[in-house]
This record gives C-alpha cells, sequence and structure tokens, in this order.
C-alpha cells in the first residue's frame, strides 16, 4: 500500500514539474519561468556598477533566495523521475546544474584576490536562461531543421569558400597587389567581405576591371546569402508537415520529443 502511494505521489510530482498539458503544470511553469526572468535580470543588474553600490547587499540576498528556490526545483525533479542517472546526464539536467553550482562554488572563494574568479562564477549564471526551453518545446522542429539543413549548407558555404579563393586571387592579378590588395589573403579577406555585403570599406579597387569584378561580387553576394534562407525553409516546412510530437516527458528520463504515436521513450525505451 505505502509503495503505491510512493508511486501515486511521484506520478502527481512528474506530472506538475514535466508536463504543462494541465492546470497545475502550467502554474508550475509559469512561475518558474518568472523566477528564471527575475533571477537574470538580478544578475545582470548587479553587474552594472552604480547598481551594485546601492543595492549590492540586496542583489547577494535575492541571488541566494533564486539559487535555494532552484535547489528545490532540481531536487524534485530527480526525485520525481525514475531514473534521475540519465536526467542528470541530459542536456537540460546539465543546464539546471550549471544554473546552481556557481553560487555555492562562491562561497568558497574569499579574499580580495579572488574577486576575479567570483565574477567569473556568477557569469556562468546566465545558463538559466537555457532553462527557457522548457517552455518552447512547440519551436523544437526548428532544432530538426537546422539539423536537416547542416550537410547542404555546409556543401554551400565549401562552394562559397573556394569562390572567394578565386575572386580574391582574380582581384590581386588585377589590381597588381596595390591600394590594399598587396597579398592573395589580404585579397580574400576583401572578396569575403564584398561577397557578404559587409563592406568595411577599408579596401577598395582602383582599377576599372577591378571597379567591374568588384560589382560582379556584390551582385552575388545578395544571392548567396539568400540561399541558406531558402535551405533552412524549406527544410522548417517539411519539418512542420512531419510526424506531430507529443509534449509528454518520459516519467524515467525526463526528456520530451517523442512521436505522437510513441508507446516507449526512444532515449531510454521506458513506457510512456
Amino acid at each position: 500500500m505505502a509503495a503505491n502511494e510512493e508511486r501515486t505521489w511521484k506520478a502527481r510530482l512528474h506530472e506538475i514539474i514535466f508536463e504543462s498539458n494541465t492546470k497545475a503544470g502550467r502554474l508550475f511553469d509559469i512561475a518558474l519561468l518568472v523566477a528564471i526572468v527575475a533571477s537574470i535580470v538580478i544578475v545582470m543588474a548587479d553587474s552594472v556598477a552604480t547598481l551594485h553600490l546601492q543595492h549590492g547587499q540586496l542583489f547577494y540576498r535575492l541571488e541566494w533566495a533564486f539559487t535555494i528556490l532552484f535547489t528545490i526545483e532540481f531536487i524534485l525533479r530527480l526525485i520525481s523521475v525514475k531514473s534521475p542517472a540519465h536526467y542528470l546526464a541530459s542536456f537540460l539536467g546539465i543546464i539546471d546544474l550549471l544554473s546552481i553550482v556557481p553560487t555555492y562554488l562562491s562561497v568558497f572563494y574569499i579574499g580580495a584576490q579572488s574577486l576575479l574568479v567570483l565574477r567569473a562564477l556568477r557569469l556562468l549564471r546566465i545558463f538559466r536562461i537555457f532553462k527557457l526551453s522548457y517552455f518552447i518545446a512547440e519551436m523544437k522542429f526548428l532544432g530538426v531543421a537546422i539539423s536537416s539543413s547542416l550537410r547542404k549548407i555546409s556543401i554551400f558555404m565549401f562552394f562559397v569558400f573556394t569562390l572567394v579563393i578565386i575572386l580574391g586571387s582574380v582581384m590581386y592579378l588585377v589590381e597588381r597587389g596595390q591600394n590594399g590588395f598587396s597579398s592573395i589573403p589580404d585579397s580574400i579577406y576583401w572578396a569575403i567581405v564584398t561577397i557578404t555585403t559587409v563592406g568595411y570599406g577599408d579596401i577598395s579597387p582602383v582599377t576599372p576591371l577591378g571597379k567591374f569584378v568588384a560589382s560582379i561580387i556584390m551582385l552575388l553576394g545578395y544571392g548567396i546569402i539568400a540561399v541558406p534562407t531558402g535551405i533552412v525553409t524549406t527544410e522548417m516546412a517539411m519539418a512542420a508537415r512531419s510526424k506531430l510530437q507529443k509534449h509528454e516527458a518520459c516519467p524515467n528520463c525526463g526528456r520530451e520529443g517523442h512521436d505522437d504515436d510513441a508507446v516507449f521513450c526512444k532515449y531510454c525505451s521506458s513506457r510512456l
């Protein structure tokens, strides 16, 4: 009987913490979102010298309050899953840990010389912003689209890299090593800056033929910028039309992203 009761309250806790399709789960997500945003604002405000001098003690106390809050949340997440080790090894589990560890580590760094180390540790708290991924599960298809586009974009970037080497070499010959085109690497740098439409203006062709080649490169730049965008957009449309994913979190490892008709977790093979 006791074992059944334990499973019941653990299942309820898991539903509140990991699921967002219940009223309690939505309230927990909203409260956690507010806490995360507030903690990030405090860390950013504390980095401003004038605010630190005026409200340093208040920021310090609030930082510890948020750290304790996130520690309790982290412990509850570990309790609510069947396999805490799987959750700890997951991306979100690591981010959760990184969001609380620096504050506890800062206790052991006392003294004037350690202030710089303390500052470095405080910067790690910005990892809390990645915990916002709990609230954008609907956009996971973007990661799928980018992953599917990597091979095509890599081939395209190799083509662009080859093109700027050729065009940079041509400009080196056309300008005869003058007007800033003193070497092929410098000319390649100019070609990259021009073809990406950045146009620093620190190097520019002077000869009529050089200006003509530069004009061709500028026009090519607009087409080159559009290609990766088209590739990713197409993959996003295909990902959106693909099999739906449900937002149910695995009760064993706590990970989401399963297919709508999935019965078992694709990460740890536990029944959903």
